[in-house]
């Protein structure tokens, strides 16, 4: 269950990632074309790749996200998912940086410039090459400690010879030695 989980959970990756790289990408050819007409359509086109597939690939992560921390709750304590979550509320904020410069340029409001553009686009891969590093080295983990050998609660030498006698005999033992 777990596994399929995690391929919607990566489907949702590449839609929203790979159209929120073609979105800066677009922009950044949107902010050089000199005709209106090619200007609306390429305004057309980022809001058609921010609402129909970046979007719903982000509202697909993050359900499958809780349910795969549902699933497995102790991964709440481990570090490199902290940080994953932090660059994934940081690209969250770079998705609505790119959706109002998109939606103030169709609207008049701002005028592109294809270095924002361009630095939007980086940013996003930046972050992204972070959340992978994070999820497939996991960094940060929390180390398990293998016991060496059988542990024992008293030292071997102050047991009576024989067979290792029951709890209330070994407390009259402790007691009478």
């Amino acid at each position: 269950m777990v596994a399929w989980i995690l391929v919607f959970h990566l489907i949702g990756l590449v839609f929203w990632l790979g159209s929120l790289l073609a979105v800066t990408h677009v922009l950044a050819i949107h902010s050089e074309e000199p005709s209106t007409e090619a200007r609306a359509t390429l305004g057309r086109l980022e809001m058609k790749l921010l609402k129909g597939l970046a979007h719903p690939g982000a509202a697909l992560m993050v359900i499958t996200g809780i349910i795969l921390i549902g699933a497995r709750p102790h991964d709440l304590r481990e570090h490199w998912l902290h940080a994953k979550l932090l660059l994934v509320v940081l690209l969250f904020l770079l998705d609505l940086r790119v959706y109002f410069l998109t939606t103030a340029s169709l609207a008049g409001r701002a005028e592109l410039r294809r270095r924002e553009c361009m630095a939007l686009h980086g940013a996003i891969s930046m972050v992204f090459f972070g959340i992978l590093i994070l999820v497939l080295l996991k960094p940060f983990a929390m180390r398990v400690r293998q016991a060496s050998g059988p542990v024992r609660l008293y030292p071997r030498a102050s047991l009576p010879p024989g067979p290792l006698p029951d709890r209330p005999a070994m407390a009259a033992y402790w007691i009478s030695g």
